[in-house]
């Protein structure tokens, strides 16, 4: 056999050997879990910086920019029956990057801006009456862009932007009294735009923006004892593996909400995202899941019932949307059910 003959056999068994390796690779970076579908659009004009909580099994959208005009007019979301219901407008002034939470039986939302100026007033939304009601105004500065929770019907408000400063003072609201209590701050970084979930009774806490840098600490809260505990950072700063592809989680303007003991970050980012995030409390790990289906977009609204995660509205520059998908964490990508 001639040299060029032996050389174009060993070239042959070189490719036929490495395809197969390079195909798998592919694969298991592209084969990503999880699952996106498209629901009935939300009834409201398309919009960003709008409040989406839960209260009881029912999801609630409200407030938020739509280009042009702030807005008040609020939204009930069925996922029973896959319909929206407009409720009673919001009572304050339009607005957007306000925040707000649930309660077992009602909905808090405040904060935020108007177009001039930061605000710091508060109302709890009675679903059974339909109603609002004004109540004490948010304690600490005003701001917009702020996170908020809600663990045992007690609410909590963290971070943002006041206008001298971005903040990491944490305040509690108890419905009860209608009073706020400061809370121990954010070991970490002043910072807005961040979002979270709650899992099991504690609060989790990420990303953001503080100083033009999009921050990478990550933190837990445990209201029982009112300490904040560093876990692993969302990007990769470690000489270990296990953040190597950490490569999107860091940013703003994210959805998060929990499933069954795991918490999620879809959409926003350093611009505009579709990444999704899962997180596991149990090992403090990330695992990449698929990418949000609709269009890659920031400053979305959303919440979780049950099994799935909702995210809806949000923008992409100047474009705005009114689209609403359901996450299901462990289903496979069904492409056809968009």
């Amino acid at each position: 056999m001639t040299y060029n003959k032996v050389k174009f056999w060993v070239v042959i068994v070189v490719v036929l050997i490495i395809l197969p390796l390079l195909n798998s690779c592919k694969s298991k970076s592209t084969d990503l879990i999880g699952n996106w579908v498209r629901l009935s659009d939300f009834d409201g004009v398309t919009r960003s910086g709008a409040v989406g909580f839960v209260i009881g099994d029912k999801g609630y959208i409200g407030t938020g920019f739509d280009g042009d005009n702030r807005l008040a007019d609020f939204w009930e979301y069925d996922p029973v029956r896959n319909a929206w219901t407009q409720k009673a407008d919001f009572p304050g002034v339009g607005r957007n990057n306000a925040t707000g939470f649930g309660t077992d039986a009602k909905g808090y939302l405040g904060t935020g801006y108007d177009g001039k100026d930061r605000l710091s007033d508060f109302y709890e939304f009675d679903p059974s009456s339909n109603s609002w009601t004004k109540k004490a105004d948010f304690a600490g500065p005003a701001r917009l862009q702020a996170w908020s929770f809600a663990i045992n019907n007690l609410g909590y408000v963290t971070t943002g932007d006041a206008s001298a400063s971005y903040m990491k003072d944490v305040w509690q609201y108890d419905p009860s009294n209608d009073t706020w209590t400061q809370k121990t701050s954010i070991g970490g970084q002043k910072r807005k735009g961040a979002s979270g979930f709650v899992i099991s009774g504690k609060a989790y806490l990420a990303g953001g923006i503080d100083n033009a840098q999009y921050v990478t600490d990550f933190w837990m809260y445990d209201p029982s004892n009112d300490t904040w505990t560093k876990k692993r950072a969302i990007a990769d700063l470690s000489t270990e593996s296990y953040d190597d592809t950490y490569t999107t989680i860091t940013g703003q303007g994210k959805v998060g909400f929990a499933i069954n003991g795991k918490g999620y970050l879809a959409t926003g980012g350093k611009d505009i995202g579709a990444e999704t995030w899962e997180y596991d409390p149990t090992t403090d790990l990330w695992t990449q899941k698929t990418s949000f289906e609709g269009s890659a977009r920031t400053d979305g609204a959303g919440f979780a019932i049950g099994d799935r995660g909702y995210v809806t509205t949000g923008r992409s520059s100047g474009y705005y949307f009114d689209d609403i998908w359901a996450f299901e964490p462990n289903a496979a990508k069904d492409t056809n059910d968009n």
